[in-house]
C-alpha cells in the first residue's frame, strides 16, 4: 500500500531505520537515485554584501537568549534592549548606495528585523504593565535567578527570607483577586485592567490577563526550580536554609496559577480543551504587519477577506448546482464529507493524491521538482492528542495525517474521517507537499539559507495557498466534489483572516470564532474549535492564520505583474521565488522587478485588487 513511502530504509540523524522492503517487482527501479546538483549551483556565490553580519548577528542572539534567564527579568530586558541597539547602530554604519539589489534587500529585512524587536520590547512591557497587580512576587524570582547568572556568591538566609515574603505576597494577591471577584460579580461587569496603586484594595482583571498571569506564574516556578535546583545538594548552607522555604514557595505559585485557572479564566488546570486565548490589540498587530511588510490595517485586511469570501460562496453556489443540490450547498458539501476512505485507508489516498498533484505541475511547466525532492517526503500519522489542536494535514517533509485511531469516540471518529475527506484532502495534499511545503522547504534547506532569520509566515503560508489558486486557474479541478473540496479550504482561509483577526481586536469571543467556522465554512464542530484553539492559544504567532491567503494573494498579484505579461515563464518565475528564501514577498518583487530601494524604505506595495 505504501510501496514508495515506507519501503526503504531512512537516514534520520546518522540513524538507519529499516523499514519494510520493496515489491519484488520494484526493487530497482523504485529506489532513490541521488545525483548531485550541477557545480555551477554548488559554487554560485552569494551576491548580498550582508551575509556575515546576518550570520553573526544570528549567532550573537542565540547566545543572548542561551545567557539571559525569565522574560521579566528587567536585567535581561535591557540587555536585549542595549543589544538591538547596538546592531541597529553597525547596520546604519553600512554603506547602503555601494550594495547590490539583493544586498540592499537584506538592509531593509535587517533594519524591519531589528525595529520590530525593539518595539516589541515596549509592547511586552505594556503586557507586564497589565499583570503587575498580579505578581508582586515576580521580582523576587527574577533576582534571584538574575544573580545566580551572574554567578554572584548566594545569600541563602537572605533567600530564605525573600521566599518567604513571596508565600505572603502570593497569598495577598490572592486574597485581593478573590476579592475583585465578588465585587465583579455583584456589579455584573468584568474589570479591564488592575490597580496596583493601592495595595490593600480588591483587583477585577479580565480572563485573558488572568490567563495570561498563570503561565507567567508557571514559567517564574520553573525559574525557581532551576535556580533551587542549582544550589540544592552541593551547598549544604543552602540545604539548611532553603528546603522549608523553597518547598512553600513552589506551593504557593503552583496554587496561585491554578487559582487564577479556576477561579478567574474558569477552567482547570489540566483542560486542554477550553479556548481562551490571549488577544494581542490594535497597537500589537499593526507592529506585526509592519514587520511582515502588509501595508493595510487590521480592518482593511478583514474587508478584504469578506471580499475574497463572496467569491467563494458564489463558485460553491455554482458547485452545489452542478452536483444537483441547487443553491443548497450545505447539502452538496455534506454529500462531499461522506467521500471519505475506509479506516486504515487513508496513507494510500495520500500517496495516490501527491503523485497527482506533481505530475500536474511537471506536465505543465509549472515549476522545477528536484528528483530527490520527490523522493524524500514520508507519512506520519498524528496522534489523537495531537488532533485536538490539528485536526486536518501538516505537511513539508513529512506529512502527517489526522485521521480516526481506534481510541476515540464514534462521534469523534466520524467526524475526522468527514473532515478529512477524499476532496477534501485533494485540496490540500499538494499545499502540504509538492509544489507547497515540501518543495519550499528543500529549496530554502539548499539557498539563501542566511535569510532563515529573516522568514515570514506570508512567504511559507502564502506560497503553498498560492498554489490552491493557481491549480484552480490551470483547472486542476475536475468535478463538482473537486471544486467543493477546493472551495471550502479557500473560504476557510478567509474565515481565518476574519476571525483571527477579529479575535485580537476583541471583537469576537473564541465561542463566536468557532460558531463562525461551522456556520460560514461548514466545519465539523471538534474540527472547527481544534482551528480556533492553535489560532488564538499562543502556539502561533497573532498574524500567522492570516498569513495563507494575503501571502497567496501577494504572490498571485506578483504574478499578474511578471507572468500574465509575458515577462516571465511560470517556471523561471516559481524558480526564482524558492531560490530567494522565505523573505516577505514585497521583497520579493522588488528583486524581480529590480525596484528602486531606499534606506528608510517602508511598506508600500497594494497588492489587492480583485
Amino acid at each position: 500500500m505504501l510501496d514508495r513511502i515506507v519501503c526503504r530504509g531512512v537516514i534520520v540523524c546518522g540513524c538507519l531505520l529499516v523499514l519494510a522492503p520493496l515489491p519484488a517487482q520494484a526493487q530497482e527501479s523504485d529506489r532513490v537515485n541521488y545525483e548531485p546538483p550541477p557545480m555551477g549551483e554548488l559554487i554560485a556565490p552569494q551576491t548580498s554584501a550582508l551575509v556575515g553580519m546576518l550570520d553573526r548577528y544570528n549567532t550573537d542572539r542565540r547566545a543572548m537568549q542561551r545567557l539571559n534567564g525569565s522574560d521579566m527579568s528587567p536585567v535581561s530586558v535591557a540587555r536585549f534592549t542595549a543589544f538591538y541597539d547596538d546592531w541597529k547602530q553597525r547596520l546604519q554604519e553600512v554603506d547602503f548606495d555601494s550594495l547590490s539589489q539583493d544586498g540592499r534587500i537584506d538592509y531593509i529585512l535587517f533594519r524591519n528585523h531589528l525595529d520590530y524587536q525593539r518595539r516589541q520590547i515596549e509592547i511586552d512591557a505594556g503586557y507586564r504593565g497589565d499583570m503587575a497587580a498580579l505578581l508582586p512576587f515576580a521580582s523576587i524570582v527574577t533576582g534571584l535567578d538574575d544573580a545566580r547568572l551572574d554567578m554572584k556568591p548566594v545569600d541563602s538566609p537572605g533567600a530564605a527570607a525573600a521566599l518567604n515574603d513571596l508565600v505572603k505576597q502570593a497569598s495577598d494577591v490572592r486574597r485581593r483577586v478573590e476579592q475583585g471577584l465578588r465585587g465583579s460579580r455583584d456589579s455584573g461587569e468584568e474589570s479591564s485592567g488592575a490597580d496596583g496603586d493601592d495595595e490593600s484594595a480588591p483587583i477585577a482583571i479580565k480572563k485573558t490577563v488572568a490567563n495570561r498571569a498563570a503561565g507567567e506564574v508557571d514559567g517564574l516556578r520553573r525559574t525557581l526550580r532551576e535556580w533551587n535546583g542549582f544550589y540544592s545538594g552541593y551547598d549544604p548552607i543552602f540545604n539548611w536554609w532553603m528546603e522549608e522555604p523553597y518547598k512553600a514557595a513552589d506551593k504557593a505559585l503552583d496554587d496561585y496559577a491554578n487559582f487564577l485557572r479556576r477561579q478567574v479564566v474558569g477552567v482547570n488546570p489540566d483542560d486542554d480543551s477550553s479556548i481562551i486565548g490571549d488577544p494581542i490589540g490594535r497597537e500589537a498587530l499593526l507592529s506585526d504587519l509592519r514587520m511582515e511588510m502588509i501595508p493595510y490595517t487590521p480592518e482593511e485586511l478583514v474587508d478584504i477577506a469578506n471580499q475574497e469570501f463572496a467569491w467563494c460562496e458564489a463558485e460553491m453556489l455554482k458547485a452545489s448546482r452542478d452536483l444537483g443540490y441547487g443553491d443548497d450547498w450545505r447539502a452538496a458539501l455534506e454529500f462531499v464529507k461522506t467521500r471519505h476512505v475506509e479506516p486504515g485507508a487513508q496513507p494510500e489516498l495520500i500517496r495516490e493524491l501527491a503523485l497527482e498533484a506533481t505530475e500536474f505541475v511537471e506536465s505543465r511547466n509549472l515549476v522545477t521538482v528536484p528528483e530527490f525532492c520527490k523522493d524524500l517526503w514520508r507519512i506520519d500519522m498524528m496522534s489523537p492528542q495531537r488532533q485536538l489542536i490539528t485536526p486536518f494535514f501538516t505537511g513539508g517533509e513529512v506529512i502527517s495525517v489526522a485521521f480516526p485511531t481506534a481510541g476515540m469516540t464514534h462521534e469523534q471518529k466520524m467526524m475526522s474521517m468527514r473532515g478529512n475527506n477524499r476532496y477534501f484532502s485533494r485540496a490540500t495534499v499538494h499545499h502540504e507537499l509538492i509544489p507547497g511545503h515540501h518543495l519550499q522547504g528543500y529549496m530554502t534547506d539548499r539557498h539563501a539559507t542566511y535569510r532563515e532569520m529573516l522568514g515570514t509566515p506570508f512567504w511559507t503560508e502564502g506560497w503553498a495557498l498560492y498554489w490552491e489558486m493557481l491549480l484552480w486557474d490551470k483547472g486542476f479541478p475536475q468535478t463538482p466534489e473537486d471544486r467543493i473540496g477546493m472551495l471550502f479550504w479557500r473560504s476557510h482561509r478567509c474565515a481565518r483572516i476574519i476571525f483571527s483577526l477579529s479575535f485580537h481586536l476583541e471583537t469576537m469571543t473564541p465561542q463566536e470564532c468557532v460558531d463562525f467556522l461551522v456556520d460560514r465554512v461548514g466545519h465539523e464542530r471538534d474540527n472547527a474549535a481544534a482551528e480556533v484553539r492553535r489560532s488564538v492559544g499562543g502556539l502561533y504567532s497573532p498574524l500567522y492564520q492570516c498569513a495563507y491567503m494575503l501571502g497567496g494573494l501577494q504572490f498571485r498579484a506578483l504574478h499578474r505583474e511578471l507572468v500574465d505579461t509575458g515577462e516571465m515563464s511560470d517556471r523561471d518565475f516559481h524558480d526564482a521565488i524558492l531560490k530567494m528564501n522565505r523573505i516577505p514577498v514585497e521583497m520579493i518583487r522588488a528583486r524581480l522587478e529590480d525596484l528602486p530601494l531606499t534606506r528608510d524604505y517602508t511598506t508600500n506595495w497594494r497588492f489587492y485588487d480583485r
